[in-house]
């Protein structure tokens, strides 16, 4: 018996031997035994290999996007009461990059099956996110293949060398908007999380410094924690600090403001732009300025253990914008909004505070307005 102890004992010291490097190198502050468990037993069983990931996909096909103007689709959607433009005339574009929705550990990347959960989620992000965008523009969303959520969980090197390929996807759909759907228009950038790591990289690599940057509307490059020494390197593209600054780029990391005295330096250094006063830091914005939040549509399949298979989900239609909603403050990096313990909303925030599922509907309206706004601000001055 004392020798089966022994052995047992043994055998744990190893394991966690082996197990406190990847710990130690988790990207997200706070890990739980909940997450530490998903990522040890529902991880990839196998290292990153390109050859293994699904056939790339070709961006002349429709059934490669997730939203095009000449199709019906959700980022369609319109909230209760409010106007959409119509797509196949509008004179701006927004090209979308969505967040994550494969959270599955069989692949290190999205397999891009047909019917599965994660299309289903991609569609709820088009009817979240993307839609806030309908009023002004032309929605251009590529599907692509995203890295798994268990990228996060894992080292920096690992995560960089999957997020690596997967952005090779954004740049030929970002490539194949502009010379076949573009047109010579303006443009918007517009991304939520895994979207915005790659977006980043794509201001960085394609637009910033290029004859491409005086047709950038603006960029709403959204969640995911954008240090600022990144547009420290940026030639054209700055931090926007007003509703009408236009070629700028606006990022927040939504985190209940009950944590506002909270030491959090993992955001200290990291952008923040009031999606509500559109100034960049300051102070605590004013309830009657908030435009209005915008409760989702349809469910986001977080399972992260088990088959992908689609559960058929209904997207839509989207409700009456709640005006007046909510306040927000960027603080040390970090936008801190209206506590949502005990309304709808609730759901979307754990214990630890993190609003990044609320990044979006919290300040649907004041996004889809501002985004309006630019679009006649850019239009006007160009219309000679």
């Amino acid at each position: 018996m004392k020798k089966i102890l022994l052995i047992s004992v043994f055998i744990i010291l190893v394991v966690l031997a082996w197990a406190l490097p990847y710990i130690k190198e988790l990207r997200h502050e706070g890990l739980t035994l909940e997450i530490a468990y998903y990522y040890f037993m529902g991880r990839p069983d196998h290292n990153f290999d390109p050859k293994d990931a699904a056939p790339q996909l070709d961006y002349s096909k429709e059934s490669s996007w997730a939203s095009l103007p000449i199709i019906s689709d959700e980022a369609d959607l319109i909230p209760a009461g409010e106007k959409g433009i119509d797509q196949l005339n509008s004179e701006v574009d927004v090209f979308f990059v969505h967040p994550t929705g494969y959270l599955k550990g069989e692949h290190w990347t999205d397999p891009l099956e047909k019917d599965s959960s994660t299309k289903e989620n991609t569609k709820w992000m088009m009817a979240n996110q993307a839609s806030a965008f309908n009023g002004c523009c032309s929605i251009y969303a590529p599907h692509y293949r995203q890295a798994s959520i268990y990228s996060y969980y894992d080292t920096d090197k690992v995560r960089e060398e999957i997020h690596a390929f997967v952005y090779q996807d954004i740049k030929r759909a970002f490539e194949y908007f502009i010379q076949n759907y573009s047109n010579e228009r303006p443009f918007i950038i517009a991304s939520h999380s895994q979207g915005t790591h790659h977006s980043i990289k794509l201001l960085a690599e394609e637009i910033d410094s290029t004859n491409l940057y005086s047709r950038m509307v603006g960029a709403y490059i959204i969640g995911g924690e954008i240090s600022k020494s990144w547009i420290n390197d940026m030639s054209d593209i700055y931090i926007c600090d007003g509703p009408k600054d236009l070629g700028c780029m606006v990022h927040w990391d939504t985190i209940n403001v009950t944590h506002i005295n909270k030491d959090m330096p993992r955001f200290k250094n990291n952008i923040c732009v009031n999606p509500i006063t559109w100034k960049n830091e300051g102070s605590l914005s004013s309830i009657s300025d908030s435009k209005g939040a915008v409760y989702v549509t349809g469910n986001f399949a977080i399972d992260l253990i088990g088959d992908d298979a689609a559960k058929g989900e209904v997207f839509g239609p989207l409700e009456a914008p709640i005006k007046q909603y909510v306040q927000a403050q960027c603080k040390n990096g970090i936008l801190f909004a209206s506590d949502q313990t005990n309304t709808r909303f609730q759901g979307f925030g754990g214990s630890s505070g993190n609003y990044h599922g609320l990044d979006f509907a919290l300040f649907y309206m004041d996004i889809r307005e501002n985004a309006k706004l630019k679009v006649k601000t850019y239009l006007e001055i160009n219309s000679n």
